[in-house]
């Protein structure tokens, strides 16, 4: 509050059983493991990372322990969390963990009606064209067709990306297209789900965004990051699919290059919190 030079009323608590949720002022649960003073702004440092692991398991706890709906984080620094002790690639893989998920899950990133997946996510380049098979594009589009009903998309359309430009050229830039791709679109879509594809990478986030398709799956990270970012970066959503708890943050970085100067912008944050919100609500419904 005295960063962002803004005041509203708050109020500690100890747990959230005694929240009273009708009452207009802020609960907050303090962990009494921080002294601002010990940690800058703008920087990556192991201090930052270490309460940034410990508020979130305290947070994964209580909701696997049923005391909150979701869980809304704001960005963080993976590198921080790393030096900080969490020794995990990236914050999903560490949400898995305490959970005790074994089975697949995915990164989802959601821009208005857009719902945007991958088969790869956090690993190098290299590394990701070995980790592209039948059963991990399969899950892709499950896992994609899943989340998009329970949003209450009743009928997703969904787009599969091609790994090769052009789409392989018809095996002149590869073959993956022809001998993997395309073979597990159809298998997947012969079992009900409407997926397509594969298309060229560098068209079919356009059909999408002119409302052809609700969904793209992407083979690797950045197919996708490149052009939802492009297209809504203050707006866009990452959803942790696949886990048993609901995840949601905005699809930015912690923007260290612009910390207090006053220009932040907070509605990939506003997002998150609603569509955490919807989902929630919509898994109420069905429960």
């Amino acid at each position: 509050m005295r960063d962002a030079k803004v005041s509203f009323p708050w109020h500690r608590v100890e747990r959230v059983s005694d929240i009273d949720w009708d009452n207009p002022s802020t609960p907050l649960i303090d962990l009494r493991n921080i002294n601002p003073a010990d940690v800058g702004q703008g920087a990556v440092s192991p201090d930052s990372g270490r309460i940034t692991g410990e508020t979130l398991r305290h947070a994964i706890m209580m909701a696997k322990n049923g005391d909150v709906d979701a869980v809304t984080f704001a960005p963080l620094n993976k590198a921080a969390m790393y030096a900080g002790g969490f020794r995990f690639p990236d914050e999903h893989k560490f949400f898995a963990n305490v959970l005790g998920h074994n089975s697949y899950f995915s990164e989802m990133n959601v821009l208005d009606p857009h719902w945007m997946s991958r088969v790869t996510s956090h690993v190098s380049l290299r590394e990701a064209l070995d980790l592209i098979n039948e059963n991990s594009i399969t899950d892709a589009i499950e896992l994609a067709d899943r989340m998009m009903k329970r949003a209450g998309i009743d009928k997703p359309r969904i787009a599969v990306a091609a790994l090769n430009p052009h789409a392989g050229e018809n095996g002149l830039f590869g073959r993956e297209e022809i001998d993997l791709i395309r073979p597990t679109v159809e298998k997947v879509a012969a079992t009900g789900i409407n997926v397509t594809g594969p298309f060229p990478s560098d068209t079919v986030y356009i059909r999408a965004f002119n409302g052809e398709f609700d969904s793209v799956v992407s083979m690797y990270h950045d197919q996708g990051q490149i052009a939802t970012k492009m297209k809504g970066f203050n707006r866009g959503v990452t959803i942790t699919a696949g886990l048993d708890v609901l995840f949601t943050t905005p699809a930015h970085g912690t923007a260290f290059d612009i910390v207090g100067q006053g220009v932040a912008s907070t509605g990939g944050l506003e997002s998150a919190l609603a569509l955490a919100a919807k989902l929630a609500a919509s898994k109420g419904a069905r429960s």
